[in-house]
């Protein structure tokens, strides 16, 4: 090599060297921004805590936590805490279905009630009197397919959601499972609600294994999600956020524990819940939804099923605006009020908010303030995780709100 070629490859080495410096340069100060905000938010008294990671397809690029797993003892929070992840339990169990339905065990609009007798002749309320009680009940007009219970367009509700599942009181001999009778017919409108329990029980019974098993052998197992389970082993029980809630009789008080505590142990899991888990587990699954199916070269999914789970599956329907019947949650708005889209388990935002989440992406949370999205379009997720009621309020959605922002400041850094 003449000395005209060796000091040309010099300069080009030297620049590839500087444009590095300066991207990780850029990423450390996007980095150390978010740092700022969250540790921001616990100082000032915002949070108790909060753990949060960023992914891409390949690894994780951000991952914190700050201040302390209870507020009574001032335990620190860390990031292998062990979260009660509520309802980000659906999006486990959404996926658990959709490997049945893809091994053709089960279809999408197969009557529901195929495989869970109880669910025939299933009733709508057609009237209810909020001030005696009263009400009457009419057969529902079709039955609730799969699809309608992975859509939250069953007709079904939570006391939490529904001002007539909170006071309806059932007559003697009468039952209704899953919560309740049905507030509208299948598929006429979108309504979160207990359908998740329901998917929970399909997987039992169409697999043939009970839920906790089967997650773990075809979804925790496979993609090494060794903290995720619903019965908390005691030696991890350390490791496990206090449950706390703010108080006074509506929630909205300094933030105190919660009692009493649950235990490390559910009796009855269920598909809409009750999951505990860590930000790096979740990180893996959204992580594996990211890369289509697949994680570290197993494979849970096929590409063409998580793309399926993506879509629009509620036609004109939209999702509106959660107004809460309980204390326990504020009313929520959803990123596009009356715009944005369900598919099978996931929430799919419809536009796009400046410095946010692309349309397209899918995303939802947990009633102790835990939530994650999932950016196809950038490559990217994002899991946060605080352990505290009521869900949606105003300071823990701000802390999510400045994470996703610095979330996507640092990605562009990074790139």
């Amino acid at each position: 090599m003449n000395r005209k070629a060796a000091g040309m490859v010099f300069t080009l080495s030297a620049a590839v060297v500087a444009l590095a410096g300066t991207a990780n340069a850029q990423n450390s100060r996007a980095s150390a921004a978010l740092d700022t905000s969250l540790r921001g938010a616990v100082e000032s008294k915002d949070v108790p805590g909060v753990v949060a990671l960023i992914t891409d397809r390949e690894r994780v690029l951000y991952q914190s936590a700050f201040g302390v797993a209870d507020v009574e003892t001032g335990r620190p929070l860390t990031s292998d805490a062990l979260f009660r992840i509520a309802s980000m339990t659906k999006p486990v169990t959404s996926v658990a279905l959709m490997q049945l339905i893809e091994q053709g065990r089960l279809g999408l609009d197969d009557p529901a009630e195929k495989y869970l007798p109880e669910l025939a002749g299933l009733k709508v309320i057609e009237s209810f009197d909020k001030a005696t009680g009263a009400y009457q009940v009419r057969p529902a007009s079709r039955p609730p397919t799969v699809r309608h219970f992975l859509t939250h367009t069953s007709g079904l509700a939570y006391p939490f959601t529904s001002e007539i599942w909170r006071d309806l009181k059932p007559r003697a001999g009468e039952t209704y499972p899953f919560g309740g009778p049905l507030l509208f017919d299948p598929g006429e409108r979108w309504h979160y609600s207990t359908s998740t329990d329901v998917v929970g029980r399909l997987v039992e019974v169409v697999s043939g294994q009970k839920l906790e098993d089967y997650f773990r052998q075809h979804i925790f197992a496979p993609l090494k999600m060794d903290d995720t389970s619903y019965n908390v082993p005691e030696a991890k029980g350390t490791r496990l956020v206090a449950q706390q809630q703010r108080a006074g009789a509506r929630m909205d008080g300094a933030i105190e524990l919660q009692k009493p505590q649950l235990g490390l142990t559910i009796a009855a899991p269920i598909g809409g819940g009750g999951l505990a888990s860590t930000a790096d587990d979740y990180g893996r699954f959204v992580r594996m939804l990211l890369n289509g199916g697949a994680l570290d070269g197993v494979r849970v999914l096929k590409a063409e099923t998580v793309a399926l789970m993506g879509q629009n599956h509620i036609g004109a329907v939209s999702v509106p605006a959660l107004k809460s019947a309980l204390p326990r949650s504020a009313d929520f708005t959803f990123i596009a009020d009356g715009r944005d889209k369900w598919g099978l388990g996931f929430l799919i935002t419809a536009d796009q908010v400046a410095g946010k989440r692309s349309p397209g992406s899918l995303s939802w949370g947990g009633i102790n303030n835990t939530f994650f999205w999932i950016d196809p379009t950038r490559g990217i997720a994002g899991v946060i995780m605080m352990q505290y009621l009521p869900f949606a309020d105003a300071k823990a959605l701000a802390v999510c709100d400045a994470f996703e922002r610095g979330a996507y400041q640092l990605v562009t850094a990074e790139r």
